[in-house]
């Protein structure tokens, strides 16, 4: 399997559903930062399963603890390693499901590949395996934010048919707060009627799709890499690396198709001094390289694909199958997806930076 990313801040991330724990090791961070378990904590809390009706009840502390890296509560230069013990765990809830191939699952995938699989939760396949990319993006969070003024604010822009199409300008004030204020993490008024259709679906056993648009602010230009390792593609490669990510688009995306390059394209203005683009049209990337302006995208999640209703599926031998799915799984994504894509965004901004910083000119 691939379970390292990153070329100066590499993480590797270990680890499954059911297994005794999961965790990571962050190989490439700065000696002398200061960090402690609470900082990383803060963002895992916001991951964790159980906050509130609109995820999943499964009920786990996700307390991180620092393995090794840090020395009297500062980074040494050694590979940091983060662990997250697995608490609630209820394997006979899948013992139905071992020998057939869930729809829209990883079953069938897995097993070609590697001629088995871990059908408690997904194993290596399930959102699980997310808690120790938050617990790394955590590092990465603190550290651009105390050294450069990073931050990452990315917040759920619809589920299901309930949508925010909010302006670029409108961004320029969001703070985090507005944000943890409402439980599927949307911070206008449009949140309250997403809660409604996520509790829709519950009722219905089913799920629902959302999509999240990622935020990155006061992101210096120049971080990213022409042709290959451009900012763009690998922030689109990072968030499409999740579980049940299905689409990406970034400035005006796939609006951009439809447009003249007249309607489409963007000035360079001269704004108090400092040179930017008259409507930032591009999501702050051209030519794979950050423009210094606001950085923004859309990621679409599909719907979960565990839900209580009564489905059709094949089983090994190839006969068809009724079940109905036992466990816990969130009826939609959104409010434990935001904080995931802000920790993949901020791993991998935290490596274009180290590279940046590397080559910067005097």
């Amino acid at each position: 399997m691939s379970n390292t990313t990153g070329e100066i801040f590499k993480v590797t991330t270990f680890g499954e559903s059911h297994g005794g724990a999961v965790g990571c090791v962050v190989d490439g961070m700065p000696a002398g930062f200061a960090v402690t378990d609470a900082d990383i904590q803060t963002e895992l809390d916001r991951r964790r399963p159980g906050q509130s009706p609109v995820t999943t009840p499964r009920k786990e502390s996700d307390a991180v603890k620092i393995i090794s890296g840090v020395f009297e509560g500062k980074t040494t230069g050694a590979p940091v390693m983060l662990l997250i013990n697995n608490e609630n765990v209820n394997s006979k809830d899948y013992e139905n499901l071992k020998n057939l191939y869930r729809p829209s699952h990883a079953d069938f995938t897995y097993e070609q590949k590697y001629g088995v699989r871990d059908y408690r939760g997904g194993g290596r396949a399930s959102a699980r395996a997310t808690a120790p990319l938050v617990a790394a993006g955590a590092l990465a969070q603190k550290y651009l934010k105390e050294k450069a003024g990073i931050e990452f604010l990315s917040h759920t822009a619809a589920v299901g048919n309930v949508s925010v199409k909010a302006d670029v300008s409108a961004l320029q004030t969001l703070m985090r707060a507005q944000i943890e204020q409402s439980p599927v993490r949307c911070p206008y008024a449009e949140g309250k009627f997403m809660e409604a259709e996520i509790a829709a679906a519950v009722k219905e056993g089913d799920s629902v799709g959302c999509v999240i648009r990622g935020f990155i602010k006061n992101l210096p230009a120049g971080i990213g890499e022409p042709v290959f390792g451009k900012l763009s593609a690998r922030l689109a490669a990072a968030v499409m690396g999740l579980n049940a990510a299905k689409g990406f688009e970034i400035g005006n995306g796939f609006e951009a198709a439809r447009l003249r390059g007249s309607a489409n394209n963007d000035a360079f203005i001269n704004k108090d001094g400092k040179i930017m683009t008259e409507k930032n049209r591009n999501g702050g990337v051209l030519g794979g390289i950050s423009t210094g302006e606001i950085i923004y995208f859309n990621a679409a999640f599909k719907p979960t694909a565990t839900i209580s209703k009564s489905q059709i599926t094949t089983d090994k031998q190839g006969n068809p199958v009724e079940f109905t799915a036992g466990g816990r799984h969130d009826p939609c994504l959104a409010a434990r997806a935001v904080p995931v894509v802000d920790a993949v965004c901020a791993i991998t901004v935290m490596d274009l930076f180290l590279i940046w910083r590397a080559y910067a000119r005097d």
